[in-house]
């Protein structure tokens, strides 16, 4: 990505809203949690906030039924320090991962550290394409070729296309997953930011004493990505793999943090205001994108996160970046999310979550001025 001016509307940023970052919620909680505990939380071993944390999470994963009696959590810097570990534990160089096409580009740059196997299937409206999976399974099983370990997938309002994968095809994930013997990494960072309804995690579906889900939670995008609060829901003996390799890479005093203030909020009252704030920004940018780009142009229309993915038919988004930087507007391109970055370039990504609304209204404008002029 080329260096983004800072008088520019980024439509590029995957950040939340900067008015629902609960900054005096956070500043209470820190104070109250200094004033009462002194130095602990700066400490290596931390304060007890942090086993509350981890308690507070367990309850919410409880709440959604994604934890069997054998599972736990166990909290990390950030799902990519959570995806990072599973990696580690799973993933050696001649280990097949199937990531989705197209899908979250830091994860493929984490998966690449470690294997440069990989299969890739294809997205629609409706997620990840399963048939398509299970024709590639089947042909490499009959082939003699190796089969993957591990799939990762973000099946609920996907980074970045904004989709959601059908209860239909999350089945028929899951039982795809028993027949060829791999593990899937749930990416969910993005669940609880729905507009109407949420959906059942594949770890919620996947609930009996072979479940091959890893679950991977955020609260990066509802309450604060600076915290750096992710975590791995999984089986107990499995989470203890992780820790070896986790040592001590935490975050004690970001953990504290979080505890308390999670510990004072109505947490279920914050998600109501972040779910209204982007179902409503969602609703404007859509409608500045059928009345500013032409009727070429397509996208699909989320039900949550907080993305758009737009295609620009016979135009190299990457190229078009410069012209729109020109113009004051940035936007992502879409290579950036295929391994094969030639898959990708007609589209673009753009975020809604993280402009104002009068930004996302000027900045579609801009764009579409700067699309018209190159498609006619």
């Amino acid at each position: 990505m080329p260096d983004i001016p800072a008088d520019c509307i980024r439509l590029s940023s995957g950040y939340p809203a900067p008015g629902l970052i609960p900054v005096k919620e956070l500043e209470a909680s820190v104070s109250k949690l200094l004033r009462e505990e002194k130095d602990l939380p700066l400490h290596y071993l931390g304060s007890k906030k942090v086993e509350e944390l981890n308690t507070f999470l367990q309850a919410l994963m409880v709440e959604r039924s994604m934890l069997r009696q054998s599972d736990g959590v166990l909290i990390t810097s950030g799902a990519c320090q959570a995806i990072d570990l599973i990696a580690r534990l799973l993933i050696d160089d001649e280990t097949v991962v199937v990531v989705e096409s197209p899908t979250y580009m830091e994860a493929l740059e984490i998966f690449q550290n470690y294997t440069k196997h990989f299969i890739s299937i294809g997205v629609d409206d409706a997620g990840l394409l399963t048939e398509q999976l299970e024709v590639e399974l089947a042909g490499r099983k009959r082939n003699g070729l190796k089969l993957p370990r591990v799939l990762y997938t973000i099946p609920t309002f996907q980074n970045p296309t904004g989709t959601t994968m059908s209860e239909e095809r999350r089945e028929h994930l899951l039982k795809l997953s028993k027949e060829y013997d791999f593990l899937v990494i749930e990416d969910d960072a993005y669940g609880n930011v729905y507009f109407e309804q949420g959906m059942d995690s594949l770890k919620s579906m996947s609930r009996g004493e072979d479940s091959r889900v890893l679950y991977v939670g955020s609260l990066s995008k509802i309450v604060a990505p600076g915290m750096r609060i992710g975590w791995v829901a999984a089986d107990k003996q499995f989470l203890q793999g992780l820790s070896w390799f986790k040592k001590d890479l935490d975050h004690p005093f970001a953990q504290a943090s979080m505890g308390a203030f999670l510990e004072n909020v109505d947490l279920q009252k914050h998600f109501t205001t972040l779910r209204k704030v982007y179902r409503d920004k969602c609703d404007l940018l859509l409608s500045e994108l059928k009345q500013h780009l032409p009727d070429s142009v397509s996208w699909f229309v989320p039900k949550g996160g907080y993305f758009v993915w737009v295609k620009v038919p016979d135009i190299d988004t990457s190229k078009l970046l410069e012209h729109a930087v020109a113009e004051g507007v940035s936007y992502v391109p879409g290579k950036y999310f295929y391994l094969n970055q030639q898959e990708g370039l007609e589209y673009l990504r753009l975020s809604f979550s993280y402009a104002s609304e009068s930004d996302i209204s000027e900045g579609v404008k801009r764009l579409g001025k700067v699309i018209h002029s190159a498609v006619y």
